[in-house]
């Protein structure tokens, strides 16, 4: 090993890197308010602009497009100049979104801004592109890692809806945005001083532009093949089939598993209202849902680290499915509560885990692009979902064929990563060549 690539592999779970991780965890607890928020103020958007639920859906499902979409652009932007540029224009376009949504006088310019300004320029440049970079400064405690980082985006789910909710009852919901825009600028920028360093397991893509005096140049680090699992093999063909298709196979396997999770996510606080339990009780369960969707994250991240990150997204499927299906028998107060702790424990390490297949089977090279790729379908997934789930209720006048449709999807799932774990095993075994 050259001396410069030891200098630069001495920072892998250095130090350096556990702070670099908590700065992350604050960048995308900050910066995850723009896909909770929206779910928030639905009811209040409903009433102001006398649209159905269907219609009231378009801003989160813009959001989430949005986000999705420009997560694979941000992870592009990653991969040739580095972490810092997303994250800035993440911070600007942010708070540029919030202030812009709340003099929207329409729901089509309400749902436009969502989706550029919230979802593409926003949310999107402080997710997929931390994850990706975090898995970079990591390899013996990687998924924890990863798990850490991830857990940003449900400690926002846990801290904003109750926030929000309480402000858009003494404020407005127009208020609200107002305020959260600028927030959000104030908490962000001083943030980015952390991420000036380019992470040390990245590998320079061709494009990639010279190193800058006093940034940690890319470098190829020895330490990231132990962490491959068995099975992993020839990395240009993970699971002994060619990259693109096994990728594809992971995007499709996201959206799917996100049409179910937008299900509860996306449609508790109305639903709740629905009921007659009314919308403070229902950002309370999304609350508690993302909040012990956080403990989920963190245990699957130490699960992975020992099982790797195919037979985690395994098991979070298959949880996910069984929580989703209480929704049907059971809609008492109490039991929703309890409903919602289960499907925050259940499903929280699901998205996580797609970060960690990339790592394991796919070569370094352009990992951040491909991890934007797998976990932006999942946002897909959410804004399929929770559009879906609005157009069953107008359908039907009640959510349980919505659920019906979220368990449907997530059996595909599991049906990937059934087949995936069988590849895996027939490489260990000599069946098939990687």
């Amino acid at each position: 090993m050259s001396p410069a690539a030891a200098e630069v592999n001495t920072l892998v779970e250095s130090r350096y890197a556990w702070l670099r991780l908590a700065a992350s965890l604050a960048f995308m607890t900050l910066t995850s308010c723009g896909i909770y928020v929206i779910v928030v103020v639905l009811p209040a958007v409903q009433s102001e602009f006398g649209v159905d639920r269907a219609s009231a859906s378009l801003p989160y499902t813009l959001t989430m497009i949005g986000f999705g979409v420009g997560g694979v652009v941000m992870g592009r932007v990653a991969d040739r100049y580095g972490v810092i540029v997303p994250l800035t224009i993440c911070s600007v376009a942010l708070g540029a979104g919030f202030i812009a949504a709340a003099y929207a006088p329409d729901l089509l310019t309400l749902s436009l801004i969502q989706g550029i300004l919230i979802g593409f320029l926003g949310t999107a440049g402080g997710f997929s592109p931390l994850i990706a970079d975090t898995s970079l400064w990591f390899t013996r405690r990687r998924g924890i890692a990863v798990a850490i980082c991830a857990s940003g985006n449900y400690l926002a789910g846990t801290i904003w809806p109750p926030i929000v909710q309480a402000l858009t009852e003494s404020w407005g919901w127009r208020s609200t945005y107002i305020g959260l825009g600028v927030f959000c600028v104030v908490t962000t920028v001083p943030l980015l001083a952390m991420f000036r360093s380019r992470a040390p397991l990245s590998e320079p893509s061709p494009a990639a532009p010279a190193a800058k005096p006093g940034i940690v140049s890319p470098a190829p680090a020895p330490a990231a093949a132990a962490s491959a699992p068995p099975g992993a093999g020839d990395k240009s063909r993970p699971f002994g089939l060619p990259a693109n298709l096994v990728l594809v196979l992971l995007c499709s396997a996201g959206v799917a598993c996100c049409v179910a999770m937008s299900m509860p996510q996306v449609h508790i606080v109305a639903y709740c209202g629905d009921l007659g339990y009314g919308s403070a009780a229902g950002a309370q369960m999304l609350s508690l849902m993302l909040g012990f969707g956080i403990v989920s994250r963190l245990i699957s991240g130490w699960v992975a680290d020992r099982i790797g990150g195919l037979r985690t997204l395994l098991a979070g499927a298959m949880l996910q499915a069984v929580a989703l299906s209480l929704y049907l028998p059971f809609d008492g107060l109490g039991a929703l509560y309890m409903i919602a702790i289960l499907f925050g424990l259940f499903q929280g390490g699901i998205v996580p885990s797609y970060a960690l297949v990339i790592r394991e089977y796919f070569p370094t090279a352009g990992s951040a692009t491909r991890i934007a790729l797998v976990i932006n379908s999942t946002l897909l997934g959410m804004a399929l979902g929770g559009w879906l789930s609005g157009g069953i209720f107008d359908l039907t006048g009640s959510y349980d064929a919505a659920f019906v449709n979220g368990i449907l999807w997530n059996l595909f799932t599991v049906a990937v990563a059934l087949f995936l774990l069988k590849r895996s095993r027939g490489a260990v075994a000599g069946l098939h060549p990687a």
